[in-house]
């Protein structure tokens, strides 16, 4: 069975810049997952800095309102991989989950992160590229004119492991 992850989208990310385009694809891939009856499990991202807008007491914690009323599921973490210390791969193993559907933010580090975790507990893995979106860019990482989704897809699709779909081609395949 398939299910989708929705990867920390939160206020505390989603109100950081203009994330419309991703969250409107976002929404899509929810929607047919929805339709195909299959489970939708959002992650939650907590950060212990009492400072960061992703404090488990903070507003900048909860889940974006535009999306939250899809939320099946909803794990928390504390770390950029959604299975470490939670109860993803219980729920994924209780769904009868074989195949891992990838969406949310930050694309290089908690939807990486998940993704490749994801695939080395023998999961089939779908990283849809562009209903991903990042708080950083190129100037965060020294490196002015880097695409940061795309670098990180690039990267997952060489490593022959994981798919990596923009949108039109996940609805061509999946959809079809």
């Amino acid at each position: 069975m398939k299910a989708l992850l929705v990867i920390d989208v939160q206020r505390g990310i989603v109100e950081i810049k203009d994330f419309s385009r991703e969250l409107s694809l976002m929404e899509k891939v929810i929607k047919v997952f929805k339709v195909q009856n299959y489970p939708v499990i959002f992650i939650k991202h907590y950060d212990t800095n009492i400072e960061s807008s992703l404090h488990k007491d903070s507003q900048g914690s909860e889940l974006y309102d535009g999306l939250s009323d899809y939320a099946e599921h909803i794990i928390e973490k504390e770390t950029p991989s959604a299975f470490y210390k939670t109860d993803l791969a219980k729920l994924l193993e209780e769904l009868g989950v074989d195949q891992l559907f990838i969406t949310g933010f930050n694309t290089e580090f908690c939807c990486m992160f998940t993704a490749i975790a994801a695939y080395d507990r023998g999961y089939k893995v779908t990283f849809i590229e562009d209903a991903t979106g990042t708080a950083n860019d190129g100037t965060a990482y020294e490196m002015q004119d880097l695409d940061i989704r795309d670098f990180v897809g690039t990267v997952l699709h060489w490593s022959e492991a994981i798919e990596v779909l923009d949108f039109e081609e996940y609805q061509e395949q999946y959809t079809s």
